[in-house]
C-alpha cells in the first residue's frame, strides 16, 4: 500500500487534468476486496445520491472520477510515476482469469498489452515503484520448480525484463529506492536487494507486513506460536503478536504486548499483528486483531483491535481516535494527516473526516435508484504535488443488472 513514509515517490512534475469518463457495462456481481493493500471497507450512497456530511471539519474532502473503465470488474493496483506516466492493473469479470494493465501518458488512458518480458500469468500482476522513473511488474504467483519466476520493468519508455527478480514466493515489497528494496519472501524469511545482488536473512518469527523507516532500520510484524502467552492451561494454542527489527546486521524479536481474552476463553483463540506502518516523523504504528472460532459458544465476547505504536524504546497503545476513525488503519500520509481504510481521513490535529465521493453517471448503466459503494485497492500521491489518486471499483447493486465499475479517482479538497 502509499505507504506513511511515502518512500514510493518519485519525481516533481505537474499535474496534468484528466476527465476521461467511458462507459462501464456488463453484468455480475463484484465481491468485497481484501488484502494488505486494500482500503478495508467501502462508503455507500444511499440511492438518491445524497451522503452524510462529515463531522465538524473546516473543509471537505471527495473523491472525483478521474477514468472510468468500460470493462465489469475492478482495478487491483496502481503507480503514479508522474501526471503523464499513471499504471493501472485491473481484472474482468467476464468469467475467465485474466488481466488489464492500463496507462495513461498525460493525454489518455489506453489498455497496454502485458509485457512479453514478464511470461504467462492468469492473474492481475502487482506493480511496484522502485526510483524515480522505474516501475516494475511481478506476477502473484510463484509456480515451484520452473526456475526463477520472471518480472518485468519500465524505464519510462519500454519494458523489459528485470535481470534478477527475487527468488521465491513474495510477499510484501517496499522500496526506499532502486538500491534499498526488502521483500518477504515466504513466511519466516526476508530478502534485501542492495543493487547489485540479493541477500536472504532469516526471521525470527512468521511476518506478514514489512514497513522501511530509513536505510538499515526495517520493522516487520506477524504472530508467534511457541514463547510466553502461547499455550493455555488445558493444551490449547495461543497464538501472540509478534514484532521483529533490523537493524542492518540481523533481524531481531522485539518485546511486543500479548493479547489475551478474559476468562471463559473463546475457543481456537488467535492474535498477530498483520499491518506495520511507518509514519513520516518516523514513529512506528502496528495492527492486529485478537480473535477465536466464532459460532461455537454462547455469549460469544467481541474481537479485540490491537493498536499499538513504538515510542522509542517499546510498544505502547496507541491513543484511540474519534468516531469512525477509531477501529480504522492507514493507507497513506499526506502533510496534514493519515488517510485510513474505508475513505476516511483523519486529521493531525484529531478530527475525523469521512471521505466524500460522486455516484457513476447513469451513462455507466448504474440507474438513479442503485446502491453504490467505492472500493480502493490502493492511493498514491501524484510525484512532487500534494495531489492523490486511489484505484478500485465502484460496486453497483441494483435488480437484474449488478456490476463493478473499475475507477481510478482524484482527491478534490473543498473549503
Amino acid at each position: 500500500m502509499g505507504r506513511a513514509t511515502e518512500i514510493r515517490q518519485r519525481g516533481i512534475v505537474a499535474v496534468a487534468v484528466l476527465a476521461v469518463v467511458l462507459t462501464a457495462a456488463g453484468c455480475g456481481t463484484d465481491s468485497e476486496s481484501t488484502g494488505s493493500r486494500t482500503t478495508g471497507s467501502a462508503d455507500t450512497a444511499d440511492p438518491g445520491g445524497k451522503e452524510s456530511p462529515p463531522k465538524a471539519p473546516s473543509s471537505t474532502l471527495t473523491w472525483e472520477f478521474e477514468h472510468i473503465a468500460d470493462f465489469s470488474g475492478e482495478l487491483t493496483d496502481l503507480a503514479v510515476l508522474a501526471a503523464d506516466d499513471i499504471w493501472a492493473v485491473g481484472t474482468e469479470n467476464n468469467g475467465a482469469s485474466n488481466a488489464h494493465l492500463l496507462h495513461y501518458d498525460g493525454t489518455q488512458w489506453k489498455r497496454e498489452p502485458l509485457p512479453e518480458a514478464l511470461g504467462t500469468t492468469d492473474y492481475p500482476p502487482t506493480l511496484e515503484e522502485v526510483g524515480e522513473e522505474a516501475l516494475w511488474l511481478r506476477p502473484q504467483t510463484f509456480k515451484k520448480g520452473t526456475g526463477v519466476t520472471p518480472w518485468a520493468r519500465w524505464d519510462g519508455t519500454l519494458w523489459s525484463a528485470v535481470p534478477n527478480p527475487p527468488p521465491g514466493p513474495v510477499g510484501d515489497f517496499e522500496a526506499a529506492g532502486p538500491d534499498d528494496i526488502w521483500a518477504l519472501n515466504g513466511e519466516q524469511t526476508a530478502e534485501h536487494w542492495d543493487g547489485t545482488r540479493w541477500t536472504t536473512t532469516r526471521l525470527p518469527y512468521g511476518a506478514s507486513d514489512l514497513a522501511m523507516v530509513g536505510p538499515d532500520d526495517v520493522w516487520a510484524v506477524g504472530s508467534r506460536s511457541t514463547g510466553p502467552g502461547t499455550e493455555l492451561s488445558y493444551g490449547e494454542p495461543y497464538s501472540q503478536p509478534v514484532s521483529m527489527h533490523w537493524d542492518g546486521t540481523s533481524w531481531k524479536s522485539v518485546e511486543t504486548p500479548q493479547a489475551r481474552f478474559e476468562e471463559p476463553i473463546p475457543p481456537e483463540p488467535s492474535a498477530g499483528l498483520g499491518q506495520v506502518f511507518a509514519l513520516d516523523s518516523g514513529e512506528v504504528r502496528a495492527y492486529g486483531n485478537n480473535t477465536f472460532n466464532h459460532g461455537e459458544v454462547d455469549n460469544e465476547p467481541a474481537d479485540e483491535s490491537i493498536r499499538l505504536r513504538w515510542d522509542g524504546s517499546q510498544w505502547v497503545e496507541q491513543e484511540r481516535a474519534p468516531g469512525g476513525c477509531a477501529l480504522r488503519t492507514p493507507v497513506g500520509q499526506d502533510d496534514e494527516g493519515l488517510f485510513l481504510d474505508g475513505n476516511w481521513y483523519l486529521t493531525d490535529d484529531g478530527r475525523c473526516m469521512k471521505i466524500k465521493r460522486h455516484r457513476l453517471p447513469v451513462s455507466t448503466g448504474a440507474r438513479k435508484g442503485s446502491n453504490q459503494s467505492l472500493w480502493l485497492k490502493e492511493i498514491h500521491r501524484v510525484p512532487g504535488t500534494d495531489e492523490w489518486l486511489g484505484a478500485g471499483h465502484v460496486q453497483v447493486n441494483q435488480s437484474g443488472d449488478p456490476f463493478g465499475a473499475p475507477v481510478v479517482v482524484r482527491l478534490k479538497r473543498g473549503g
